[in-house]
């Protein structure tokens, strides 16, 4: 179960990559465990059954996520052959906000892991989903707030290119086999 919150996706490089920068890391964080705690509830309560009447749901939803996870890898190689030193003063917080919110309900990788995955093991048995959303609250404050101690590390544009190629290269193969897979 770990597994699934712990992968690096695109939802948590974000919240890496905000907590780094120390910019709206509790709302990201907190919008990244609402968020995980209703998918997972919704999981929980039956949303497999659901999946299990229209599989092309599945196929679907792997191809989107597949495009959607490129998408993002791109990005993140763009990031890394123009890299910049980390900026660690807080600047609004609207747009991590929003944007947080986007790597959350438009992700189909999101959907993928919480209704589908979690949802089929944990069907209706709910002190698995309250672990679940334990899990994943405890994972983003700490990926979220525990970032700031990799801060001097993060001072130099070579550490972010080495993290955002990394990122580009994990999206990039996440991608690939969600859509090779289907």
């Amino acid at each position: 179960m770990m597994t699934l919150i712990v992968a690096i996706g695109a939802q948590n490089a974000f919240v890496l990559r905000q907590g780094l920068r120390r910019q709206a890391v509790a709302k990201v964080v907190a919008v990244c465990a609402v968020s995980d705690a209703i998918l997972v509830a919704v999981g929980v309560a039956g949303f497999g059954a659901v999946v299990k009447a229209f599989p092309q749901a599945i196929t679907v939803a792997a191809v989107v996520g597949g495009v959607f996870l490129l998408g993002y890898g791109f990005l993140a190689a763009r990031r890394a052959f123009k890299p910049q030193s980390m900026n660690v003063q807080a600047t609004g917080s609207g747009r991590p906000v929003l944007t947080a919110l986007a790597l959350t309900w438009l992700n189909p990788h999101v959907y993928l892991d919480t209704l589908l995955l979690l949802g089929s093991i944990a069907a209706g048995r709910w002190l698995f989903g309250v672990g679940a959303v334990t899990a994943s609250v405890t994972w983003f404050v700490a990926l979220g707030f525990g970032a700031r101690l990799l801060s001097p590390l993060f001072a130099k544009p070579r550490a972010w290119r080495v993290l955002d190629g990394l990122i580009a290269a994990v999206m990039t193969a996440l991608g690939v086999a969600l859509i090779a897979g289907w």
